[in-house]
């Protein structure tokens, strides 16, 4: 079962999984997950592999037979001057207006640059460009770049590629309240499906992943599990979960009485 559509950068999309293509430990393995995953939009670098070079077209033809979005990103970037170069050739190359903005500030642990990040947000924004900024969970840099009129934003979970799941729940919380109306997708630091769920029903429009897939036993399989869980999440937001309580509740408090009557 797919969960409701929604409309991100101008398209409108049943699945609120978005994939990365990096990693696999084959090319068909790669497609074949995609596949399962049922997501809709799938990220690639133009840093990696070019659709122009060579040994990149194979590459690129195997994204383009999966039928979907392409979301290309500036991954390695240093500068806002880097990153707006690099996306300015990815629209080229792939054909689209869609960019994932990452502007790398510390190498240790890729933690995005906020400055650099608001600054080619914005030349990229003036340019056409429908931008995905990477970004921490920080609600200051997020209301900058909201600012400047990001319409989707990509907090961190956690470092990329640690698998550690949401690090500061409380803070992706307050990012959510503080902007009801922007789509706002967890990117970096899902590591379990359970992870993608608790995103999910934080209320957050989608989750980014790639590691978690492409390195796991088995990728296809694994793919299906994060199909599952982001649809859960969805539902369960949706739905409405109970409050939490300090203390026990019967389910049937009255004997002889399984259901309350109005």
């Amino acid at each position: 079962m797919q969960t409701d559509q929604w409309n991100i950068g101008g398209k409108t999309l049943s699945s609120r999984l978005l994939i990365g293509s990096a990693l696999y430990p084959s090319p068909a393995n790669m497609q074949e997950a995609i596949g399962v995953s049922k997501s809709e939009i799938v990220t690639v670098s133009l840093r990696r592999q070019s659709a122009g070079e060579g040994g990149g077209n194979a590459f690129w033809e195997i994204i383009k037979e999966l039928g979907i979005e392409v979301l290309p990103n500036t991954a390695g970037s240093h500068s806002a001057r880097e990153a707006i170069t690099t996306a300015q050739m990815a629209r080229e190359v792939f054909g689209t207006n869609w960019i994932k903005l990452e502007v790398i500030g510390d190498q240790y642990n890729l933690q995005p640059d906020p400055f650099e990040t608001v600054v080619a947000a914005e030349v990229l924004i003036k340019e056409g460009f429908e931008v995905f900024p990477y970004t921490t969970d920080d609600l200051v840099v997020a209301k900058r770049l909201a600012d400047v009129g990001c319409e989707i934003l990509m907090p961190w979970g956690s470092m990329i590629g640690s698998g550690k799941g949401l690090m500061n729940p409380d803070n992706l919380r307050a990012i959510r309240k503080q902007f009801p109306t922007l789509q706002l997708i967890i990117d970096a630091g899902i590591g379990k499906p359970s992870h993608a769920t608790q995103a999910m029903e934080l209320g957050y429009d989608g989750v980014l992943l790639n590691s978690a897939i492409a390195l796991a036993k088995d990728p296809v399989k694994m793919a299906d599990a994060f199909r599952l869980a982001v649809e859960a999440g969805r539902l369960g937001y949706e739905a409405g979960a109970m409050q939490q309580r300090e203390f026990a509740s019967p389910s049937t408090p009255t004997v002889g009485t399984p259901f309350w009557h109005q």
